[in-house]
């Protein structure tokens, strides 16, 4: 039995990023999982994550830039310590080509 190399692995990030940046809809979807989860602060700095990898994926200086923030400004606001106003997360998420939309809460009986 020949023993045959296994091409290169790329990291989860990579692959995320890559997927974030080509796949509107799957970005869409991300967000949503990451906002329906956001019930409590812990939570909330998942959706703050999800923001982020987004952001990042399309490149934070590009994103800035479109939403009319400081790219220092925009890295800060999105980082774990971060606590964007809502104005600035709602010109990243235009600036991402994205919308918030409101629909009613779900039922959990």
């Amino acid at each position: 039995m020949k023993n045959t190399p296994h091409p290169p692995s790329v990291s989860h990030d990579i692959c995320l990023a890559e997927r974030l940046k080509k796949d509107p809809e799957f970005a869409v979807q991300y967000l949503k999982v990451a906002l329906e989860e956001a019930k409590d602060a812990e939570w909330r700095m998942v959706l703050l994550g999800a923001i982020r990898q987004i952001a990042k994926a399309h490149g934070i200086a590009k994103i800035a830039r479109g939403a009319g923030i400081k790219r220092e400004s925009l890295s800060r606001a999105l980082s774990a310590k971060g606590n964007p106003r809502f104005d600035t997360i709602y010109a990243v998420m235009q600036a991402m080509g994205l919308q918030f939309t409101v629909e009613p809460l779900r039922s959990s009986s």
